[in-house]
């Protein structure tokens, strides 16, 4: 009786890239709404300037337990990480949870979360990046969006103007941040990097922070405590993780195209958590800006996803 050779069926492992997509997503909208938790309870720059702080000495003592290597970021590099920090950390945040002290956070996630739409106009003028059709429809959208329910939170008197005025500086931040990262191309370890970056804002902020505002503002209470370890575990650390690798696996376009999910799940935690109001008309809004980063950040055929 002979035997059929036996043909070896390839198993088709499991794929983590989905769950690491939902993760992140999960973090990034959420860390919104443990800043203003944390902002109702501390003041902004204090709980910024421990967060920066204590995760860049964290990120950086991994590495160094890890025995990895540090040669790959030049003195160079390492400066202008120390910039980006200044800009993408200190300036971003620093502005922003400024702002969610009169801001609602679905408000103030919606608002920052439009930062893929303009970060392509101005790459397109200052890095000679192609601005489509496509990318001006998504620009349009993202504008009249974030207008819409600007407007209609002022006109019922449910956010502060001086607190949005905030937000849009955040935003500018982080825009101008992302188009400075492009123009100076640090070379070396994003991970590192990112530890450079949390622990310069940590330094810039701390004269700032207990100048402006005192610890006797604090009130010490369980949800600050779990609103910080939140921000420095989930969002400063595993939240950039995740970014790096999803930059490093599908590449920056489509990785970036990921933003449009913020707007809805920031305004849903908000929702959940903070039992922020919700009206049709934030819904209307969302609807524009959520498509016009989806605009602007789909990735085309011949885009280079390496």
């Amino acid at each position: 009786m002979s035997l059929a050779p036996s043909v070896a069926v390839p198993r088709t492992g499991f794929n983590p890239l989905p769950l690491y997509i939902a993760l992140f997503c999960l973090l990034w909208s959420f860390a919104f709404v443990a800043g203003k938790v944390g902002v109702t309870d501390c003041p902004p720059l204090i709980l910024l300037t421990a967060r920066f702080s204590l995760a860049g000495i964290l990120i950086l003592g991994v590495t160094a337990l890890r025995g990895e290597a540090w040669s790959s970021l030049t003195w160079r590099d390492a400066g202008i990480f120390a910039i980006l920090g200044v800009a993408n950390n200190a300036l971003y945040l620093g502005l922003g949870y400024t702002g969610l002290q009169t801001v609602s956070a679905g408000l103030g996630g919606l608002i920052v979360s439009a930062n893929p739409v303009f970060t392509a106009v101005l790459a397109a003028a200052f890095l000679g990046e192609t601005l489509t059709w496509r990318k001006v429809t998504g620009l349009l959208l993202g504008i009249a969006g974030v207008g819409f329910i600007v407007w209609h939170r002022m006109s019922v008197g449910t956010d502060d103007w001086h607190g949005i005025l905030f937000t849009l500086a955040s935003l500018a931040s982080i825009v101008a941040g992302t188009i400075l990262f492009k123009v100076l191309a640090p070379k070396g370890s994003l991970w590192v990097g990112n530890g450079v970056q949390n622990l310069s804002a940590g330094i810039v902020l701390l004269p700032f922070a207990f100048t402006l505002s005192s610890v006797d503002e604090i009130v010490p209470s369980a949800r600050l405590l779990g609103a910080f370890a939140f921000l420095v575990l989930g969002g400063s650390i595993l939240a950039y993780l995740l970014w790096f690798h999803l930059l490093k696996v599908c590449g920056a376009t489509a990785a970036s195209a990921y933003h449009f999910l913020m707007p809805p799940l920031g305004m849903l935690f908000a929702f959940l958590v903070l039992g922020e109001h919700v009206e049709f008309r934030d819904l209307l809004g969302i609807v524009p800006v959520a498509l016009g980063i989806y605009l602007v950040t789909r990735p085309t055929a011949a885009t280079d996803q390496s």
